[in-house]
């Protein structure tokens, strides 16, 4: 027996599934709260001292947490190429306007301190507000159009095309809902953590944005669930599947209906608690944030994330990007994966390396626990941005 036979190709498709969305959540987890601190930024601190504060309480981390980003793209390259050539393709410009804004946290924290000029540290300072709101903004309204359908097709050379021709058509209603939704869900997050993190004013006022964010990101799912259920169409494949064939997207057929993205809730009812934890987790987070719980309170927004970041994923299964303009093409769990020994191996390699990561970022975590100290950065002690 070849030893990739030990796993049913169908059952590692569905592994990959799950660790595609175990990746996905642990960036919009790890690195949630960074973008959400980054996004409180001019807010929460009214002085140089407390910028210098709140710069801190992500600085020694991000770079760790945007592992997770890294090892959610090299999951699409290497178990979804089809996946990977038709987002990062058709997105392009999207992509590269992440990028642009991600560049300039790491510039910023190191720049930033510099010079003493308060013109120069104030520019900045926007510029990580910048880089931590377009990231967020950006990824949910990608989301968003991929819950409508993404306009990209295969010829019968399974050659790919995106007839998508703006940015611009990307920033739909229901997409800029979507994008509204990951800004509030990750401020209330870098909230939490600010009140983890920071003391006195600082932490007073990510309170305060805090809440209003978690009580915005439950209002805003619950409206985002009622439009997906009243106005945008879903997928479903209503040919034979075949789990455990060759890769062939246009070897199904798949229809647009009213609806469809609610079928797998009401097949399998358990599926229910990722929107429950989605609607909840806020309003817990909210409830733990005015009793000064920012522990809890980051407990709370991180369930929250997982509910809605899961609630995308199972509602859609098996598609994991439908086409508008082609719905055959439609790329599903079943037919745009990579061989049964590339998955094989690229299993055996994460079995290996996942758990390293956990433990070097829990080892990480423990190191730098506790609040950022003031005191230490007005003294200039330590190696503080």
């Amino acid at each position: 027996m070849i030893l990739h036979d030990l796993i049913a190709y169908d059952t590692l498709r569905l592994i990959w599934w799950v660790l595609l969305g175990v990746l996905l959540i642990g960036f919009a987890v790890m690195d949630g709260f960074d973008l959400g601190t980054q996004i409180l930024l001019p807010f929460v601190a009214e002085n140089d001292l407390e910028r210098r504060v709140v710069i801190n309480a992500v600085g020694p981390v991000w770079e760790g947490n945007q592992v997770w980003l890294i090892l959610g793209g090299g999951a699409i390259f290497a178990a979804w190429p089809p996946l990977y050539a038709v987002s990062f393709s058709g997105f392009y410009l999207a992509m590269f306007l992440i990028l642009f804004a991600l560049i300039l946290r790491p510039v910023g924290f190191k720049y930033r301190s510099k010079r003493e000029g308060p013109g120069w540290r104030a520019g900045w300072d926007w510029g990580l507000f910048v880089g931590g709101l377009v990231p967020a903004l950006v990824v949910g309204v990608a989301v968003g159009n991929v819950l409508r359908g993404v306009p990209f097709r295969f010829d019968d050379a399974m050659r790919i095309f995106y007839d998508g021709t703006t940015l611009f058509e990307l920033l739909n209603p229901f997409a800029l809902l979507a994008g509204l939704i990951s800004v509030a869900m990750l401020t209330m997050h870098g909230a939490a953590w600010l009140m983890l993190k920071t003391s006195g004013p600082v932490e007073t006022r990510a309170r305060g944005y805090g809440i209003s964010a978690a009580l915005l990101t439950a209002i805003l799912y619950a409206l985002a669930g009622i439009w997906l259920w009243l106005g945008v169409d879903g997928y479903a494949v209503t040919s034979t599947v075949v789990t455990d064939g060759p890769s062939n997207p246009l070897a199904k057929s798949v229809e647009v209906a009213a609806g469809a993205w609610f079928r797998n809730y009401e097949a399998h009812p358990w599926m229910m608690v990722a929107p429950a934890l989605g609607l909840a987790g806020p309003l817990i987070a909210a409830g733990l944030m005015a009793l000064g719980r920012g522990g809890l309170a980051l407990l709370a927004s991180g369930l929250s994330i997982f509910g809605i970041v899961a609630s995308v994923g199972l509602a859609m299964f098996p598609f994991i990007l439908p086409s508008s303009v082609d719905p055959r093409s439609s790329l599903t769990v079943w037919d745009a994966s990579s061989s049964h020994m590339t998955l094989f191996v690229m299993l055996a390699a994460t079995v290996i390396f996942l758990p390293l990561i956990i433990a070097y970022t829990t080892w990480v975590y423990r190191v730098l626990w506790g609040k950022v100290d003031a005191r230490a950065i007005q003294d200039g002690r330590g190696h503080s941005y």
